[in-house]
């Protein structure tokens, strides 16, 4: 069950403080009020808490197959939510869960799938890496790198042929940005004017090569230059920054003009996956970003500049240690799929 959001994003109004933020390439500043500020917080802090505890289940063996935590990237998930109108979609890789929290699908169902349970979101069928929601616009988990690319664009061309309104934000990370769906999928996205926005969620190391030995041009915005698509560069650690090249990204989708890159310069401060030691990077490199660019802290600053107090942000932090507790033991007593689940969700039965 997702929880109701008044996102003022998505209305189109947006309270003014003075706090604003702006993305490279030009997007508009973007106002904003402490209590959205404060829900921005709750909502990364809400991710990160329950990818530590997934982390730990994991580490206990209740988490089977791969575990990819989001740790670090939270801005992106949140900031970008912020944009989505009913009736969007997102579709990504298989580091999907800080996704779904941000969509605001329940803790539990998103921890319970993990651990392969009943209650879990995709009725336990998913695991880490696939799951779905289509009730709350969530397409996917996708485990194959960069094949989500090529699906996205199928929903943005269903979304054009049906005259709705609708974006298709679709994600990706810097190493599936070398894959060649992704440049079939530009090519047909720009041919057509479909309303796609690529989200590259940059995180410098894909499986464990760095960005600037993968790839000959490390800026990955200009891949749909030779593609007529504009994009930009935006600080993936700073959400609001995020929110508003999220906002003038799909603005550009939305009215018709055709696709559009963002890309989001981030950081992911555990391993590709839990079976990843990340020894292509050094501790001291890692400690520096979490020193001076993580994002949660970058938030806490903004809040005490409109008047946030240490109290407030406690009490914030206690509701996000509960809803976590409640969704780690949630799933752990949840129990195993009937094996008649092996027989649903494999075809869908159209209409005539």
């Amino acid at each position: 069950m997702a929880r109701p959001r008044k996102d003022a994003a998505a209305s189109g109004k947006a309270g003014d403080t003075g706090v604003k933020a702006s993305g490279k390439g030009g997007s508009r500043p973007n106002s904003v009020t402490p209590a959205e500020l404060t829900e921005y917080y709750r909502d990364m802090l809400l991710i990160r808490r329950f990818e530590e505890r997934a982390g730990q289940l994991y580490g206990m063996g209740l988490i089977g197959g791969f575990c990819h935590l989001y740790i670090g990237q939270e801005a992106i998930a949140v900031g970008m939510q912020r944009v989505k109108r009913d009736g969007d979609q997102i579709i990504t890789g298989y580091r999907e869960h800080g996704h779904m929290l941000a969509l605001g699908m329940d803790p539990n169902e998103v921890m319970a799938e993990l651990t392969g349970r009943a209650g879990g979101s995709s009725h336990g069928k998913g695991g880490s890496m696939h799951m779905f929601s289509t009730e709350a616009g969530f397409f996917g988990g996708h485990g194959i790198v960069g094949a989500q690319v090529s699906l996205g664009t199928g929903l943005a061309l269903a979304n054009r042929n049906a005259k709705n309104g609708a974006v298709s934000f679709t994600y990706f990370g810097d190493g599936a940005a070398n894959q060649g769906q992704v440049y079939e999928s530009f090519n047909m996205a720009e041919l057509w004017s479909l309303p796609v926005v690529y989200v590259i969620e940059n995180n410098q190391y894909a499986m464990g090569t760095s960005i600037e030995r993968s790839s000959s041009e490390t800026q990955l915005f200009k891949r749909g230059v030779s593609f007529n698509i504009p994009g930009e560069q935006v600080d993936g650690m700073d959400v609001l920054a995020v929110r508003a090249a999220g906002e003038k990204a799909a603005e550009h989708a939305r009215s018709g003009k055709g696709p559009y890159i963002l890309e989001m310069k981030t950081y992911r401060y555990r391993g590709h996956s839990m079976s990843d030691p990340a020894k292509y990077r050094t501790k001291e490199e890692v400690d520096e970003v979490k020193k001076t660019r993580d994002p949660i802290d970058h938030l806490r600053e903004r809040l005490d500049a409109v008047g946030i107090t240490e109290d407030d942000l406690k009490a914030v932090d206690a509701e996000v240690k509960k809803i976590v507790a409640e969704a780690a033991e949630f799933a752990r007593t949840s129990p195993e799929p009937d094996p008649s689940e092996l027989y649903t969700d494999v075809y869908l039965e159209a209409a005539q």
